[in-house]
């Protein structure tokens, strides 16, 4: 199926087309980290919930998690060739965004 046939792209071009640039934008960690208030708010949430609930090492668990899956998605994004900044900033918000799938 070629592009001019895909009513979703056309839909998308149509709407944001004034708005997107053309080809790649560069995009900076601010940006990232305010795209994804909600799921950080959430992480700091739970963390500081088990912290004073449970037991700081259950929020250690957590951040460790948090890092383990941040670092296997810089690695994947690395793995197919992507620079280390976009690495890093996909890793995080990638983390970000799919802690957030169950909501």
């Amino acid at each position: 199926m070629t592009d001019e046939h895909c009513v979703t792209r056309d839909h998308i071009e149509l709407w944001n087309g004034r708005v997107l640039p053309d080809g790649l934008a560069s995009v900076g960690l601010g940006t990232v980290l305010r795209g994804s208030m909600l799921p950080i708010v959430v992480w700091l949430g739970v963390a500081a919930f088990v912290y004073f609930i449970y037991n700081p090492v259950v929020a250690a668990v957590e951040g460790g998690l948090f890092l383990a899956f941040s670092l296997l998605g810089f690695t994947l994004r690395r793995r197919s060739g992507h620079s280390a900044k976009c690495s890093l900033y996909g890793a995080i918000g990638g983390v970000l965004d799919k802690s957030m799938a169950g909501f």
